[in-house]
């Protein structure tokens, strides 16, 4: 492949790396640092002229830092005269943060008691789940009563107008958490997804697949649970919330699971709390086995903690973020290749192919 050039923000080095080895292009050389003031300090040591420049860089660890140091390399790129530039985000930063979905989001000190009591005292009979505030939040609820409406900034569009604004020519990003940032764009994007690679996984790695139910544990998530039905012929299952009247609300599972293996499928892990919840009410419901796969493992908070006392047996997730350390801290996780993958959505857009037959034919990397 001549005249593309790959570069990696300080975010993933490792994922970078092996989509260098799959395409075999090296990974040009770039010096990324902090000045002495703490200011983003970014030098690329070959030339980009008139190259197709690819920028990886993922939306985790240290999101903020990476997010500006993605700016100036891609202002750098533009001020050296590359003829395009790509940019691969694997977990695009700020894509939870519209109006909506920011409402339900706590701070991680609220987490804790509510949902590992939940997870650790389990004599209840009834599938209801806790009635605190993290659990009514978690469900949609809000304690206040009337007054005035509460704004929140969309920040994730702000970043999709920096991110054009700093020479953004192309984007890839992979299963967005809310798909309505793609239209913020004034360039193309290409959304991708992990589809192909979890449901490899899932004929690999789970003995008795066929006899498995895919579980969505929100109503959001059907879509993404139904298609991986879809291509393996499995039976589908939803956890929704019930209205128990007087303000109050539980969660319910609609579906079949008793006796057999459940696969909880969700589009990122963050808090855990979700696949807490999730997971005892499957075992209360006589799952035999459950696994939850998640394309994005981010793991905040106590996250780990709330997934190793869970009834959860097996976690997989895509190494969009480096996960090599939170294995270290939870025996149950596995991690689901996604670079041979985005490898090969960089040789077709660089050759000017089709992506979206990738994912119509559901190929095998």
């Amino acid at each position: 492949m001549k005249n593309i050039v790959l570069l990696t923000g300080s975010s993933h080095p490792k994922l970078a790396r092996k989509i260098s080895e799959t395409l075999g292009v090296e990974l040009s050389e770039c010096k990324l640092g902090k000045f002495s003031n703490q200011e983003t300090s970014v030098e690329i040591k070959s030339s980009v002229r008139e190259k197709h420049v690819y920028i990886i860089q993922s939306g985790c660890g240290r999101v903020n830092d990476n997010l500006i140091e993605l700016f100036i390399l891609i202002q750098a790129c533009r001020m050296g005269s590359a003829k395009r530039i790509t940019v691969v985000t694997p977990l695009f930063p700020y894509s939870r943060q519209s109006e909506k979905s920011q409402r339900k989001r706590l701070p991680q000190h609220q987490i804790g008691s509510e949902i590992m009591n939940s997870l650790t005292h389990n004599n209840e009979s009834s599938p209801t789940m806790p009635q605190g505030v993290f659990a009514q939040s978690f469900m949609g609820m809000s304690s206040a009563e009337g007054g005035y409406r509460e704004w929140c900034a969309r920040a994730g569009t702000l970043v999709s107008n920096l991110l054009q604004a700093a020479g953004t020519d192309h984007l890839i990003a992979m299963d967005l958490h809310d798909p309505q940032y793609q239209g913020f764009f004034q360039i193309p994007v290409d959304l991708i997804y992990a589809e192909p690679c979890i449901t490899q996984w899932i004929r690999s790695e789970i003995t008795n697949w066929r006899q498995a139910v895919v579980v969505s544990p929100d109503a959001g998530g059907a879509k993404r649970a139904t298609s991986i039905c879809n291509k393996l012929n499995l039976d589908f299952a939803l956890i929704h919330k019930e209205d128990l009247g007087n303000t109050k609300e539980s969660m319910g599972l609609v579906g079949e699971v008793n006796g057999r293996p459940a696969i909880i499928l969700d589009d990122m892990i963050d808090s855990g709390s979700t696949i807490g919840l999730a997971s005892e009410i499957l075992k209360r419901h006589g799952a035999s086995e459950i696994y939850a796969i998640a394309v994005h493992g981010v793991f905040s908070g106590p996250a780990l903690e709330i997934i190793n006392k869970s009834p959860v047996d097996i976690v997989a997730c895509t190494n969009t973020v480096p996960q090599e350390d939170f294995r270290k801290q939870c025996p149950k996780l596995r991690t689901i290749d996604i670079a041979p993958m985005l490898a090969e959505i960089i040789r077709r857009t660089f050759y000017g192919e089709s992506v979206t037959q990738l994912f119509v034919h559901d190929e095998q990397f």
